[in-house]
């Protein structure tokens, strides 16, 4: 028992014709959970090629679980309407993809699923932040995106009224601008705040935040007609 054969991590051995103690997988092993049987699922091609097609049904669960990705990690470059003017790119980043341009509309869905798996011109792959699942789950939701700016009454079920976003946003009290054009990729709306909070929630002080030119520790960036009464200010009372 006190000298029983055995292999000690990272040290050699004379067992085995190389001196090595640590030995290299048997050929073809599979990590368990990572056989990938699938190979559309993971790809995203079949044969090479690019397909229209979800690898699993869509439900609302789906297109809610892209929507939230999406909006953590495309909307930055592509906005959250997908027009490609994200925060970032007005802001001096390379231009992003537009969406709703004829040449991306005309994409087959697992072409978004490929990209975000591999990259693309600037745009690195997102695989280590979205598994397999949520790639597909954001390109479902980037294909409701389109249907969104790009709809048409005639997509609208059969004895659904139609009514114009203009009388939407007269009824529920909101800016013209709320039915024109996207001016910012996070909201239609640039309306002031009602300074009012959700119910129950509670109330918080409103005073303006502190500029970062501003210190009570430096008088010449105070305010005029404000007196500094900092502790160094006031000098020392020993």
């Amino acid at each position: 028992m006190h000298d029983q054969p055995k292999f000690i991590p990272q040290r050699g051995t004379d067992f085995f014709a190389d001196g090595r103690s640590a030995r290299p997988q048997v050929e073809h092993t599979v990590a368990r959970g990572q056989l990938h049987e699938d190979e559309y699922f993971y790809t995203g091609l079949v044969d090479g090629k690019e397909q229209d097609a979800m690898p699993f049904p869509v439900t609302m669960t789906v297109l809610e679980r892209g929507q939230e990705r999406f909006n953590v990690y495309c909307t930055p470059c592509h906005s959250r309407v997908g027009n490609g003017a994200g925060m970032i790119v007005q802001r001096g980043y390379k231009p992003a993809g537009n969406f709703h341009d004829p040449k991306r509309l005309a994409e087959p869905l697992s072409h978004y699923f490929y990209v975000m798996s591999n990259g693309y011109g600037a745009m690195p792959d997102y695989s280590a932040q979205l598994p397999p699942a949520d790639r597909w789950a954001v390109a479902a939701y980037i294909r409701a995106l389109q249907l969104s700016q790009n709809a048409t009454t005639a997509d609208v079920p059969q004895g659904t009224q139609v009514e114009p976003l203009s009388s939407i946003a007269e009824q529920e009290g909101l800016p013209a601008a709320y039915a024109g054009a996207w001016a910012m990729p996070e909201t239609a709306v640039s309306a002031k705040p009602t300074g009012r909070v959700a119910a129950g929630a509670p109330e918080e002080d409103q005073a303006a935040p502190a500029s970062k030119n501003h210190s009570p520790m430096n008088p010449e960036t105070s305010p005029a007609g404000t007196k500094n009464t900092s502790p160094a200010a006031a000098g020392s009372t020993h």
